[in-house]
């Protein structure tokens, strides 16, 4: 499973990126607020920090518009992903675009049947959000694992990108059920490093390294 980081904040982009944890970045207006910058400077420095798509997100509502500003974000970088809304106009931006050979990302969905038209639309993604979901008592992991087998079905290329990720058994179980991507805060990605075993074998690993008096120099 890929990993994308859910950010834009550059520092928090190439720590991650220098560890050879990222695949890639998504970002949204939101995220982009929280940056304080202007939005093209934002995704140009991203862009140039990874080899992988990022995905901009249009703000447009209407699938003319959105197709206008998704060029223009595509104009930023070779690696930018155009991020849609799953809304009728979105799909119908989705089609054009990926008619015109660049990569979507189809994002706020939240039912197998709207990743469905999605995939008919050729979204290179498609984001369900399963957090969103788990807050309104309905189990978001079961979404991943109905898509799944409906995309395997007719062996649509389209890929699933596990999204608004709150904790590291969503990660597991959307690895489990095979979402091809999970896109994670970097909070959460340095969750998934930390285990207490391991802090603690490597604590007892130093402490008989130091009693030995070696060096490894």
């Amino acid at each position: 499973m890929k990993f994308f980081v859910d950010t834009a904040d550059i520092g928090e982009i190439r720590e991650m990126n220098e560890a050879g944890l990222i695949d890639g970045v998504t970002t949204n207006p939101s995220l982009i607020l929280k940056a304080n910058r202007p939005m093209r400077d934002v995704i140009a420095e991203i862009c140039e920090s990874v080899d992988g798509p990022v995905s901009a997100e249009v703000t447009a509502l209407t699938a003319e518009e959105m197709i206008r500003e998704g060029k223009l974000l595509a104009g930023i970088a070779s690696n930018v992903c155009i991020k849609l809304p799953l809304t009728l106009d979105g799909l119908k931006a989705c089609k054009h675009l990926t008619d015109e050979g660049f990569e979507t990302n189809v994002t706020l969905c939240f039912s197998a049947t709207q990743a469905l038209l999605a995939a008919k639309a050729g979204a290179t993604y498609v984001s369900p959000f399963i957090g969103r979901l788990d807050d309104i008592n309905i189990n978001g992991m079961e979404l991943i694992a109905d898509i799944r087998r409906i995309f395997d079905n007719y062996d649509f290329e389209t890929q699933i990108l596990a999204a608004s990720i709150r904790t590291l058994n969503h990660v597991r179980e959307a690895a489990l059920i095979g979402a091809d991507v999970a896109t994670v805060p970097t909070s959460t990605l340095r969750a998934l490093v930390k285990h207490p075993l391991t802090d603690k074998g490597l604590e007892n690993f130093m402490s008989d390294w130091k009693k030995s008096g070696q060096t490894i120099a």
